[in-house]
């Protein structure tokens, strides 16, 4: 494991706003480091995300975790156990915003004198499985891991086709706010556009297992989707 840094850092957008975003980056590393965007869940760049940002710089990636909601609430940082708290600034959010706000953070990884450009990574959880899709679809991405992505089936899914890098996806079986009729379609959705994709259900885990911040947290499907979404990013050179 590597030492890191962190750091909150300001970027511009193209709407003219700026993001703000948590930046873990290792101090020691040998040749160009791999890059990956982690994107939040709803309730905004908390401990649990900040987390997972360090993980991975620790790793040897620079990592970084774009604020989604900083037109609505710069700086906020929602209660799981209050999921009302958080529709105002979900509501908020369009996909012209979204894709603007991928664009800053998948710039700051390009511009970045000490990543390859050529793997760069994302990865997102809840609302960020959902823009890691996106995401997937705008820039160039060498490989991308979704976490219990809710409303990417129906509203999402003619941006099948549009898919660059190989997809791994998570969901939960017990999960009800993504059942599997629209899981399922997502996958559909890809194969049918003869896109590179796998697709892990967990059956006995939840919606938001992978928190250990979270009563849904189920600590061994967290542990396999960890070593498989490594194993993916060993796989496809990301790392």
């Amino acid at each position: 494991m590597s030492e890191i840094t962190t750091q909150t850092v300001s970027l511009p957008v193209a709407d003219g706003s700026a993001i703000d975003a948590y930046v873990a980056t290792p101090v020691k590393r040998s040749g160009f480091a791999p890059g990956i965007i982690v994107f939040q869940e709803a309730f905004g760049v908390n401990a649990h995300i900040k987390d997972i940002t360090e993980r991975f710089g620790k790793l040897g990636f620079v990592a970084i975790a774009p604020e989604l909601f900083h037109r609505s609430g710069p700086g906020f940082q929602g209660s799981y156990t209050d999921f009302e708290g958080v529709r105002e600034h979900m509501g908020a959010l369009s996909l012209e915003g979204l894709q603007a706000d991928i664009d800053a953070a998948y710039g700051f990884l390009r511009e970045c004198a000490d990543v390859d450009p050529e793997r760069i990574a994302a990865t997102g959880f809840c609302l960020g499985g959902r823009v890691t899709y996106l995401a997937n679809a705008r820039v160039k991405l060498r490989a991308g891991i979704s976490f219990y992505g809710g409303g990417i089936a129906p509203d999402l899914l003619p941006h099948a086709p549009a898919q660059q890098a190989p997809l791994l996806m998570f969901w939960g079986g017990l999960d009800t706010h993504i059942p599997a009729e629209q899981y399922r379609a997502v996958a559909d959705a890809l194969t049918a556009a003869g896109k590179v994709h796998e697709q892990v259900v967990f059956g006995q885990a939840d919606h938001g297992f992978f928190c250990d911040q979270r009563a849904s947290y189920n600590a061994i499907a967290a542990r396999q989707a960890w070593a498989l979404a490594l194993e993916f990013l060993h796989a496809y050179e990301v790392f």
